[in-house]
C-alpha cells in the first residue's frame, strides 16, 4: 500500500474495501519545498527511486532543469516552471526550534509557512490542467497543549502560538481547495531521525550520562520515525479519500517520562536527572518552553488508522533501536 499505486492495484483496493488508490498517470510529476531539509532530502530520493519525476522549488537560481525558482517571502514563483506537476508536497518553513522566539522569529515562523504556501497554492490554482493534490503540511501544534486528552482530527484548535500559525497555515491553502485541488493538512508530530532533527538534540545530553525527563515527565509526546513520515507523504498523493487534516504521528503516543527512560534504556545511559521547568523557560523563554517542551499534546491519527496506512514503526523502543 505505501508504493505508488498502479491502475490495478486500485482495484484490487476497492474491491476489497480499501482507500480508493488513484490509477497515476505515467510519468508522475511532484513539486516539492523544502526539499533540502530533514524530510525533504529523505522524500525526494524515496520519491525518485519510485519512478516519479520530481521538480524541486528553491530560493537561489536553479542549477540544473530539476529546479525552479521561487521567493515566498516577495511572493513570486515560476509559474511556467510548474507546468506538467501532477501534485506538489509542500514542506517548507522557518525552523521552529532554532532561537528565541523573539518577536522578529515568531514573524519568520509564520509567514514563511502562511506567505509561502499563499504563493504555491495560487500558482498551482493557475496551472492548466491543475494538479490532482496538494500536500501542505501543518503540525500538531494545531491542537495545543492538551494534557492528557487524547486528540484526533476531530477536535478543537487549541491555544497558543503555533495552534495560531497552524490554523492560518491551513487556511492558505484555500485558493488551491477552491480551485478543485484535492488538499492534504499532515499535522506532523516529533519525527524522529537517525541524524538530525529533535532525537539529535536530545540524544546527546543522554550519552554525556545526564539525560531525562522534563519536568514531572506526564506531558505526552506525539512520535512518528522518519521512515513513517516519508511513507505518508507518499501515500497521502495516491489515496484518493484522504483530504483536509490528517494526523501524521504514531499510534503510540508517549509520556515524557516513558520516552526518557526508552531513550536511556537503548543508549544504555541512565535517565534519572530531570530538566526542571525553570531551567527551560531560563533558557529558551517562557512562551517557546511551555508550548514545545513543557506542555504535550496525546494525538491520535485517526484518519491514517481510517485509511488503513501501514506503519513500520508503532512502538518507541523498536523504532529508537532501528535509528540509533
Amino acid at each position: 500500500m505505501l508504493g505508488f499505486p498502479a491502475t490495478w492495484k486500485a482495484r484490487l483496493h476497492r474491491k476489497q474495501g480499501g482507500p480508493r488508490l488513484s490509477p497515476m498517470a505515467s510519468p508522475e510529476k511532484i513539486a516539492v519545498t523544502g526539499a533540502s531539509g530533514l524530510v525533504g532530502s529523505a522524500l525526494v530520493p524515496e520519491l525518485r527511486r519510485k519512478g516519479i519525476d520530481v521538480v524541486r522549488l528553491v530560493r537561489r537560481a536553479p542549477a540544473s532543469e530539476d529546479e525552479v525558482r521561487w521567493n515566498p517571502g516577495n511572493g513570486t514563483i515560476d509559474v511556467p516552471g510548474l507546468e506538467g506537476v501532477t501534485g506538489a508536497i509542500h514542506l517548507a518553513g522557518d525552523n521552529i526550534a532554532s532561537g528565541r522566539w523573539t518577536e522578529a522569529k515568531k514573524a519568520s515562523i509564520r509567514n514563511s509557512r502562511v506567505r509561502g504556501t499563499e504563493v504555491l497554492a495560487r500558482a498551482l490554482a493557475q496551472l492548466s490542467p491543475r494538479p490532482r493534490v496538494f500536500v501542505s503540511a501543518s503540525a500538531i501544534g494545531y491542537y495545543g497543549a492538551r494534557g492528557d486528552e487524547a486528540v484526533d482530527e476531530s477536535s478543537a484548535q487549541g491555544s497558543g502560538f503555533l495552534a495560531s500559525v497552524c490554523g492560518e497555515w491551513e487556511a492558505a491553502a484555500d485558493e488551491a481547495r477552491a480551485s478543485g485541488i484535492r488538499v492534504v493538512h499532515p499535522r506532523i508530530g516529533v519525527v524522529l531521525a537517525a541524524e538530525g532533527g529533535a532525537l539529535a538534540k536530545m540524544k546527546l545530553p543522554f550519552l554525556l550520562g545526564v539525560g531525562g525527563r522534563i519536568g514531572d515527565g506526564s506531558q505526552y509526546m506525539s512520535w512518528i520515525s522518519l521512515q513513517d513520515l516519508v511513507s505518508g507523504l507518499v501515500f497521502a498523493l495516491g489515496c484518493e479519500d484522504l483530504e483536509g487534516p490528517v494526523n501524521y504521528v504514531s499510534p503510540t503516543p508517549v509520556t515524557n517520562a516513558e520516552f526518557s527512560a526508552t531513550l536511556g534504556r537503548v543508549l544504555n545511559r541512565p535517565a534519572v536527572i530531570p530538566v526542571p521547568k525553570f531551567a527551560l523557560r531560563l533558557g529558551v523563554g517562557s512562551e517557546m518552553a511551555d508550548e514545545m517542551l513543557i506542555g504535550g499534546v496525546r494525538v491520535i491519527p485517526a484518519s491514517l488508522h481510517a485509511h488503513r496506512f501501514h506503519w513500520e514503526h508503532t512502538s518507541l523502543e523498536p523504532a529508537l533501536r532501528s535509528l540509533l
